[in-house]
């Protein structure tokens, strides 16, 4: 399942590149924003960047300005995103009222910054004097907006507000970019420098029936980890999105993850039942996996099964790793993305990384073994169970406890 970004550079006076803004866009030929419901577009577009291609891949280390409508700016969505990754921008349909300049108040004691979009004075201009103290970045565009209009935000800017920065967009010719520097523009974006970027990837289709249930799960009075745990196991797309989502968000670990229950505990249930939320609205309006993503999400499943079942055979304690391994093996067929830049986004251990790559590790012959039965390649089998002290009939009673485990998820 192919998905897009749109990413447009923003500029400093030197005209380096400052951050970047990430724009939702559905196909590669349509560099503009689709009739699609800006709510729709801001969550598909959080999801693409934080969960699926991975948000260090499309910033380079540098903060991005993300659209925000009044109805999303008001939820819990924002809980999840890291502020120092994140500049909130406030749509210029977005209208002033004493609810938002609170809400904005409290984003602000979070640590995000806050700019606004497409931003012209209106005439009753003193609640103005509420908003702008919690104010980092307001965006002026040079299309739209007239002489007279950037002269009135230029002149409160510069007399009452001196830490708000002004960032010229839709900036497309010389004479304006000399314009914006003369009139004190810090910032600066537009096809005068380049137009957006369109950056594709691939994503692991969700089992959407499976997200139903983790909700169902996590919303009993007493929610079962262990419960949660199954049901999160069962689908490739929500493992792989919580790896990322702790390696993405605020609550980013420092130490390596060995297991989903481990996941689920350093993220906390109330964390982890807001993205399942904005993941289900998302794959609601929008969900047709194919045969082959199909396929490959089954193998993974019970690679991950029969890996754990190995491992507890031969009495491992680390169980739930083995569980990872079978996991993830096939993580770049589903993503088509070379497999190492993958694992560079999640937060696995050393030797979880080591034996998906390939390296000679401890782990390495409950995969190799796990592959050679889905090959029935009975000469690698017979040498690695040998190798391990498994009995070959056990061996394939394990897979078909596996392969009964993965055909649950339908």
């Amino acid at each position: 399942m192919e998905i897009f970004i749109g990413r447009q550079p923003i500029f400093n006076t030197n005209e380096q590149v400052y951050s970047y803004e990430l724009l939702y866009r559905n196909g590669i030929e349509n560099n503009a924003f689709p009739d699609i419901d800006s709510d729709i577009a801001t969550v598909e577009l959080i999801i693409n960047s934080f969960l699926s291609i991975g948000f260090e891949e499309l910033s380079n280390g540098k903060p991005c300005f993300i659209n925000f409508t009044e109805n999303l700016l008001m939820n819990d969505i924002m809980e999840q995103l890291n502020p120092s990754q994140v500049v909130i921008e406030i749509l210029e349909d977005v209208p002033i009222t004493k609810g938002l300049i609170k809400r904005v108040k409290e984003l602000k004691a979070k640590g995000y910054r806050i700019a606004l979009d497409d931003f012209i004075m209106q005439e009753d201009s003193s609640i103005y004097n509420d908003l702008f103290p919690y104010i980092d970045i307001i965006k002026v565009d040079f299309i739209i907006s007239s002489v007279d209009e950037r002269e009135k935000i230029e002149n409160r800017i510069k007399k009452l507000f001196p830490h708000i920065i002004l960032l010229a967009e839709k900036v497309e010719t010389m004479e304006q970019y000399i314009d914006a520097i003369q009139r004190g523009y810090k910032l600066f974006q537009g096809y005068f420098f380049t137009k957006p970027q369109i950056i594709r990837a691939n994503d692991i289709p969700a089992n959407l029936l499976q997200y139903y249930r983790v909700i169902a799960l996590l919303r009993v009075e007493e929610p079962d980890i262990d419960e949660i745990t199954e049901g999160i196991e069962h689908d490739i797309a929500l493992s792989y999105k919580l790896m990322k989502l702790i390696n993405s968000s605020s609550k980013r670990s420092k130490f390596k993850i060995r297991s989903i229950k481990q996941a689920i505990l350093h993220l906390g249930l109330e964390d982890l039942k807001r993205w399942i939320y904005i993941l289900t609205y998302r794959e609601s309006q929008k969900y047709n996996p194919s045969g082959a993503y199909d396929e490959l999400m089954k193998t993974s499943l019970c690679r991950a099964k029969m890996c754990e079942l190995l491992a507890k055979y031969n009495n491992k304690r680390n169980t739930s790793e083995y569980f990872l391994i079978g996991m993830f093996s096939l993580i770049d067929a589903l993503l088509r993305r070379p497999i190492k830049s993958i694992l560079m986004q999640l937060p696995l251990s050393d030797e979880i990384v080591e034996t998906i790559s390939g390296s000679d590790t401890s782990m390495q012959p409950y995969l190799q073994l796990t592959v050679a039965v889905e090959k029935m390649d009975f000469e690698v089998i017979n040498k690695i169970a040998n190798d391990l002290s498994i009995n070959i009939e056990e061996v394939f009673e394990i897979f078909k406890a596996a392969n009964k485990w993965s055909n649950r998820i339908s």
